[in-house]
């Protein structure tokens, strides 16, 4: 496994975290421009590219969903480890 410092590795593995759980509700199709990078500061960062209002309103209900089942407290934390995201 790639080591956990490298910013770049990290996006990787959160994107594929992602495209696995995307795969599973049969969105895949709908983020081809997922990708990992890097900012100009060297900061992991995600990219899901441009997505149709439709795939947006199905990413919120599959979160609404979540966060019913899951309880707020699930999604009460910034970023994990520590990490906020914000670019």
């Amino acid at each position: 496994m790639a080591d956990d410092s490298d910013a770049w590795y990290v996006a990787r593995s959160a994107v594929m975290e992602l495209r696995d759980v995307l795969i599973a509700a049969g969105m895949e199709a709908d983020f081809t421009f997922l990708t990992a990078d890097v900012n100009a500061f060297g900061r992991g960062i995600v990219n899901l590219g441009r997505i149709s209002p439709a795939t947006t309103r199905r990413l919120a209900a599959l979160l609404r969903a979540a966060r019913q089942a899951l309880g707020d407290e699930a999604f009460a934390t910034e970023g994990t480890d520590g990490e906020q995201d914000h670019g």
